[in-house]
């Protein structure tokens, strides 16, 4: 009997990635695409769900399925980036470009004023988060002041995800964890869209109907199947945010079990059983009916890299061999990976990146392993607060493109003083996906199975001791220059404003 195969597809901030899946979890085709994102301002972050989200898909798909050569398929899933606001018109055509996550920083009024209005105890309350830029509710009211013409066209409210599940399915839903990052449009303890605050943050939008990753949101369409390549008929989940899918392939699901995600930004998962609110993070629905999670988020992490590497030679290869022979502290640099403000634990989009101690004598491997060593204290910095809220983490695992050379991760743990396990397969949102869409397709896959540990990440204790004493200077330097960073924040807006 021939198997059937699953699909998962993930859209994420600067690539999308796709994998064809056995029911055993083996892959047997893997499919990529680059994009870019669009930065119109300072403090915007921006994807054209057209030209990217769907361009990818159509890509990715058609690959996998030629790939499939024939072979049946039981299901697909897809995630992407979140949460983003994208309105779109009654047919779920995209009004404008998407708004991203909490990279995307301008509705720092919106934030403050719906804080005051409902009151930040009462929102902490129900919907488990404090308002930030990680929240949609203050987008939509952004929207609302900034673009009403866009606005007062809008009657669906999408994400990378549900778009696509729309553009598949025809139907119009988001997944129970996106809806709950949706802050102050859900109710967490009930469970449901908080409907007086949405109408509130978003007047005259009409909710999606509400469903799990794990649940089979409606099946591929003729009109889909053309243009895609895919079976009509075939069986598409309720799609989720990218970090939890990631989560789900590498079994991040019992309490105390932390994901560590090393990508363009640094986001961190755990899961709990019963989690207390915490004003510095996210408290969310998981991707499985009945789990919760405390999630945090840094605004750059691998973004910082990158940008060293253009100002460097252009090769990770040989900025990663530099930093490698840099000694634990980088000769006396120490960095606030702040470069696009900050996120958990801060929420301080005016936050500005600092590199403390610099000379003439440091270079390029110096500045590297700073970037990595800073990146690595913020880590540090949101375990100790999720430790706060009562999320011990007893289980780390490591994914994503960073933890590629070992370097990184060392780095990692020897601030933390936490053993990371790296499994076989560190890029996984969409193998994720795959398992999200075998569960909702009847199966019970065994992920430790299709996902293995391959590497465990111990600490070095001379190293550990080291950073230390760097990383109590480190929580030292935001606070000594947060007035600095606010006034050249203003500045960089100014000019900005200027130009335009």
């Amino acid at each position: 009997m021939v198997e059937s195969l699953l699909l998962g597809i993930d859209i994420g901030t600067s690539s999308s990635k796709g994998v064809l899946v056995t029911p055993r979890g083996e892959i047997l085709a893997r499919a990529s695409r680059a994009h870019e994102t669009s930065y119109p301002h300072p403090g915007w972050v921006e994807h054209d769900a057209e030209t990217v989200w769907w361009q990818d898909f159509l890509a990715l798909s058609r690959e996998l399925v030629t790939a499939a050569d024939g072979r049946p398929l039981a299901g697909l899933a897809v995630s992407g980036i979140g949460p983003v606001l994208l309105p779109a018109d009654s047919d779920g055509r995209p009004l404008r470009p998407a708004i991203l996550y909490g990279v995307d920083t301008r509705a720092g009024r919106e934030i403050a004023e719906l804080t005051e209005e409902l009151g930040a105890d009462a929102i902490l309350a129900r919907a488990g988060t404090a308002l930030s830029a990680q929240a949609v509710g203050p987008k939509w009211r952004w929207l609302a002041r900034h673009e009403p013409d866009v606005f007062e066209r809008t009657r669906l409210f999408l994400m990378a995800s549900s778009y696509l599940v729309h553009r598949l399915t025809g139907e119009y839903v988001l997944d129970h964890h996106s809806a709950s990052q949706c802050d102050p449009m859900y109710d967490l303890r009930a469970g449901d869209w908080a409907r007086d605050w949405a109408s509130l943050t978003a007047p005259g939008i009409e909710l999606p109907r509400l469903v799990w990753p794990t649940e089979v949101a409606g099946t591929v369409t003729a009109a889909a199947a053309a243009e895609t390549g895919l079976p009509q008929g075939l069986p598409v989940t309720g799609g989720t945010v990218d970090a939890w899918a990631e989560a789900a392939s590498v079994g991040v699901s019992d309490p105390g079990d932390t994901m560590v995600m090393y990508g363009t930004t640094m986001f961190l998962i755990q899961v709990l059983a019963d989690p207390r609110p915490h004003p510095a993070l996210w408290t969310t629905q998981g991707a499985f009916p009945g789990t919760r999670s405390l999630a945090a988020g840094m605004a750059t992490s691998g973004a910082i890299t990158d940008w060293l590497r253009k100002l460097g030679t252009g090769d990770f290869g040989d900025l990663v061999r530099r930093a490698a022979e840099v000694p634990a502290g980088s000769r006396g640099l120490l960095l606030l990976p702040y470069f696009a403000g900050e996120r958990t634990p801060l929420f301080d989009p005016d936050a500005r990146g600092i590199i403390a101690g610099l000379t003439t004598g440091h270079g390029l491997g110096e500045l590297y392993r700073a970037a990595l060593e800073g990146i690595a204290y913020g880590v540090r910095h949101n375990l100790e607060v999720m430790a706060e809220s009562g999320g011990k983490a007893r289980r780390l695992v490591a994914v994503g493109g960073g933890t590629q050379g070992g370097l990184w991760t060392q780095i990692v743990t020897d601030v933390t003083g936490a053993e990371q396990q790296v499994p076989a397969e560190t890029i996984g949102a969409a193998l994720g996906d795959a398992v999200l869409a075998a569960v909702a397709t009847g199966a019970e896959p065994d992920v430790r199975q299709w996902n293995p540990v391959e590497t465990v990440v111990r600490p070095e204790p001379a190293r550990t001791a080291v950073y230390d004493e760097y990383y109590t200077r480190y929580r030292r330097l935001y606070p000594s220059t947060v007035d600095i960073a606010h006034f050249l924040a203003a500045e960089q807006k100014a000019a900005d404003e200027r130009r335009t």
